[in-house]
């Protein structure tokens, strides 16, 4: 799959869990729950024990999902995850050489920053897309909004404060997709035997995207 590929789906989809659990078995179980609910595209972060395994495992197993790496801080990690099936780099934070290892690797890379100046430079580095992270600090979906204003050229992903209720806001404020935390990635529901909550979860949280993507037509 070509880079242009990879980031054409992400958009497509609208949504990119960000996968954190505390073992291999809970990460793999959230990625087929959501999956299963029609959402296929997941960052799975280097904080879950046994990423690089998780990720190596979901590549192999369930080939249909976007899987990129998440919480990637530095240059090995990225080469780690992609060695093993990640088609993406997503960080919170901004490192010039992981970018340009993921640029001259043709892998799409999404790092973080939060401030104008943070953007504007992770941009001009290089970034596909630019994760805006934590976005509810900065006001949500209103802060994305102003930041599109003056650098509608950047494409930007907002993470922290995405919900089923403010999924709207941050569509219409401009995201190119959204980063989606612990309101669809349920670790409870996984560990209470109920996969099947994270599903129903995931199904409407495409629903949302797909509504707004056939009014935007």
């Amino acid at each position: 799959m070509t880079k242009q590929e990879v980031l054409s789906g992400i958009k497509n989809i609208g949504l990119v869990p960000v996968l954190r659990a505390e073992s291999e078995e809970q990460a793999f179980a959230l990625a087929v729950a959501i999956a299963d609910g029609g959402v296929t595209c997941l960052e799975v972060t280097m904080t879950v024990p046994g990423a690089v395994r998780v990720i190596a495992r979901l590549a192999k197993e369930r080939p249909e999902i976007l899987l990129g790496a998440g919480t990637v801080l530095d240059v090995e990690s990225a080469k780690a995850c992609i060695g093993e099936g990640a088609t993406f780099i997503v960080s919170p934070a901004f490192d010039e050489k992981t970018v340009e290892h993921c640029r001259k690797n043709e892998i799409a890379v999404l790092p973080g920053a939060l401030t104008p100046t943070e953007v504007l430079r992770a941009w001009n580095a290089g970034a596909d897309v630019v994760k805006i992270f934590p976005a509810s600090a900065m006001g949500g979906a209103k802060y994305l909004k102003s930041l599109k204003a003056p650098l509608p050229q950047i494409q930007m992903i907002p993470t922290g404060g995405v919900s089923q209720a403010t999924a709207h806001e941050f569509l219409e404020a401009g995201a190119f997709a959204l980063g989606v935390g612990a309101d669809l990635v349920d670790t409870k529901a996984i560990k209470n035997g109920h996969p099947e909550t994270v599903t129903a979860d995931a199904k409407k949280y495409l629903e949302i995207v797909k509504a707004f993507q056939a009014r935007s037509l």
